[in-house]
């Protein structure tokens, strides 16, 4: 039976990402689960049934800890001799590509799920497009998550490698049997319901996330319209802070819910109590969460980056802004609270546009149809 390791910097994106697909993957071939040490491997290990493998890893630059954890990469990919790494996240893709190549792994494939470097600019700008190069120069096989990062992998010179996105993008898909509206659901949500026109964003507390421009565009717009915030997700200040002037905002605006991470069915409260969902993060391999409001029926305002315009269509089941303008993110706002019959159309058509092309299972399909190719002579 082949091996592959799965492979990402933090074993939460494990427990995100690949929930449910490792088990799925193990009826046909022997998986292992890579990654940091944290909280979340018990829960991967006994509801995936796949043996774990610890390799601490930082998520930003730091060269002698990366050095570290590439001779123990290293030395893991010699003991195990995996006929595929499949690495995503950035770290991990370095480190495991780099290492798949000094140890002779046969198949080598890294999804990029989002790019950093398009949004910095410099030093820091030149070092991440190397560390992309070299993940690249050192991969066998590698997967932009859409469209977007597919053509900025290309614009940006980062590999000549053929680069297949695969079915319509997106590497996790959508349980569309647990994303919908239900009775109980409905009744769960009537506590959290208002008679304010309710916005919803569902995302880390950080300035990349565009929650800046949320804050001012809401403070601008509560003024004169009966309308409340939730916002929802971490608040991972010490990564990308967000302003004092934004967090005065938050704390000070009494239409504005700052409820904290939330999962599972508490999170599909929120997503039922709300009216409009918006995200306008600066950038995006292919984000989730615009998927999950689309199957809850919620119409969306994004921006205009990669994966949230391949998952919204202007003006059929939500509304595209450019990034980092409250402006615009201010109109859009009040055009999804003023026009009834518009937003209503968007709203019909939301779930359906999700199911076409991002269910649960078609995803995955498209992952195992390539994992099968590529196996399949090694």
């Amino acid at each position: 039976m082949k091996k592959i390791i799965r492979a990402t910097t933090v074993p939460l994106s494990l427990d995100v990402f690949c929930n449910g697909m490792l088990k799925e993957l193990s009826e046909k071939y022997e998986v292992v689960a890579l990654s940091s040490p944290g909280p979340e491997f018990p829960a991967i290990e006994e509801r995936e049934g796949v043996r774990t493998i610890k390799v601490p890893m930082e998520r930003h630059i730091s060269l002698v800890k990366d050095i570290k954890a590439l001779i123990k990469m290293v030395g893991v990919f010699r003991k195990e001799k995996p006929t595929m790494v499949h690495s995503m996240t950035p770290k991990a893709g370095l480190l495991c590509m780099m290492a798949g190549k000094l140890t002779g792994v046969p198949v080598r494939v890294h999804t990029f799920t989002g790019l950093v470097w398009p949004t910095e600019r410099g030093l820091k700008r030149r070092i991440l497009m190397f560390t992309d190069r070299l993940t690249c120069a050192c991969a066998t096989h590698i997967i932009p998550e859409g469209e977007g990062v597919k053509n900025d992998l290309i614009a940006g010179k980062i590999t000549k490698k053929p680069l297949k996105v695969l079915g319509y993008g997106n590497v996790k898909g959508i349980d569309l049997s647990h994303y919908m509206i239900t009775e109980e659901l409905k009744a769960k949500s009537e506590k959290l319901r208002s008679d304010k026109f309710t916005f919803l964003f569902v995302g880390r507390i950080v300035k990349d996330k565009g929650v800046e421009e949320l804050c001012r565009a809401f403070e601008k717009l509560s003024k004169s319209e009966n309308v409340r915030l939730i916002l929802v997700g971490p608040n991972e200040g010490n990564l990308d802070p967000i302003s004092d002037e934004a967090w005065e905002i938050i704390k000070n605006n009494p239409m504005i819910e700052y409820v904290g991470p939330q999962w599972g069915d508490d999170l599909l409260v929120y997503y039922a109590a709300s009216d409009c969902f918006v995200f306008p993060s600066y950038r995006e391999g292919f984000p989730n969460t615009v998927i999950e409001a689309g199957a809850m029926n919620l119409p969306c305002i994004v921006t205009d980056i990669n994966g949230s315009r391949e998952i919204i269509v202007d003006g059929e089941n939500g509304i595209i802004v450019p990034p980092r303008d409250a402006e615009s993110l201010y109109r859009a706002m009040k055009t999804m609270l003023t026009t009834d019959e518009k937003r209503n159309n968007m709203a019909r058509k939301a779930r359906k546009m999700i199911a076409d092309r991002y269910e649960q299972s078609f995803v995955r399909k498209c992952l195992y149809d390539f994992y099968d190719e590529v196996l399949r002579n090694s």
